[in-house]
């Protein structure tokens, strides 16, 4: 085994690095990694009934779908990912206590009664501290999971808790639970992330007599920054990905009442349409047709509303306004 000493905290750099260990090692891997301020989204998600996006743009939060999955996670450098790369000739995902097993372990060794619970979870006292998921390519299984150890939980809470508006959809929900973090409950308050993270290095090492550490060469990084470009940091994989789903929005503004109905496809506005007590000059189904095949992002939509003289459309009323209704 590898144990891979990774120390990036670039969401989407590590997870094209699992994604490239998947593919191209042979060696079953152990590595750890964190990441800045980030939400990471599971495969099957809707990441606008997922996420507060105000909060995620307002604090600039990275936003990455993973290649398993299972739930929103948030992520900071107070939470750490584990990942486990096994070689697996069955055809089924694996028992995710395997994998689950040597945290709890070192979880124990340090006073902390953690238990595996449900079917992804790690939890102390009831409260959650970890998800899990898994996915295989070939012959061989991924298994990550996060580890809250001293995160922001006000700010796992506020990305995490989406807008009232309901969206209308198909997509994996994530479960709200009640969290926690690791470092409340150490018997020896004074251990930080760093030394936990070596401690279970440690641990995996004695677990597997023929393990070694590993540190990514050149060549590694190189294919690694190429497939997080081509991938993990697009729009289309991120979020032209999420399922289809529609919603209707409205809000009062001096310049009258403005309703939006919609329906998205692959990230997408197939059907769009504009009601209310507002006035204008000109048909607002032309602006409605200019707004079908593009994507459901507020950047594309800004840049196509400032083109065009919106008062013409909705009277004492600003394209701020409007992008406003459609995205909060």
């Amino acid at each position: 085994m590898k144990i891979v000493m990774n120390e990036c905290t670039d969401l989407a750099f590590n997870l094209a690095a699992e994604e490239y260990m998947v593919r191209n090692f042979q060696d079953e891997i152990f590595m750890l990694w964190r990441a800045g301020p980030s939400v990471l989204l599971g495969k099957n998600q809707n990441a606008y009934s997922e996420m507060n996006m105000d909060f995620i743009k307002e604090k600039n939060i990275q936003v990455v779908r993973r290649m398993s999955g299972g739930g929103a996670v948030y992520n900071d450098l107070g939470n750490t990912n584990f990942c486990f790369i096994m070689n697996d000739h069955t055809k089924v995902l694996s028992d995710f206590s395997r994998f689950t097993t040597p945290i709890i372990e070192v979880l124990k060794s340090l006073g902390v009664d953690a238990a595996f619970t449900g079917r992804n979870d790690m939890t102390i006292q009831g409260k959650k501290f970890s998800g899990n998921a898994q996915y295989r390519i070939k012959r061989r299984i991924l298994h990550h999971g996060t580890l809250l150890f001293s995160s922001d939980l006000v700010d796992l809470s506020q990305s995490l808790n989406p807008s009232p508006v309901k969206f209308s959809d198909k997509a994996v929900k994530s479960v709200k639970s009640r969290v926690t973090n690791i470092k409340d409950h150490l018997t020896d308050p004074a251990l930080d992330i760093n030394t936990f993270r070596e401690i279970i290095n440690r641990h995996i090492m004695t677990r597997y007599p023929d393990a070694s550490n590993y540190t990514f060469t050149d060549r590694d990084i190189e294919a690694i920054e190429a497939l997080m470009q081509e991938k993990y940091l697009t729009w289309e994989w991120n979020f032209g990905t999420s399922p289809s789903f529609n919603f209707m929005k409205q809000q009062k503004f001096p310049g009258g009442i403005v309703e939006v109905y919609a329906d998205i496809k692959d990230a997408r506005i197939v059907n769009i349409e504009f009601r209310g007590d507002f006035f204008g000059n000109l048909e607002v189904s032309d602006l409605e047709k200019r707004l079908v095949g593009k994507a459901y992002d507020q950047n594309t939509l800004e840049l196509i509303l400032q083109d065009l003289d919106i008062d013409e459309y909705f009277k004492n009323i600003s394209a701020e306004e409007i992008l406003q209704v459609i995205f909060e």
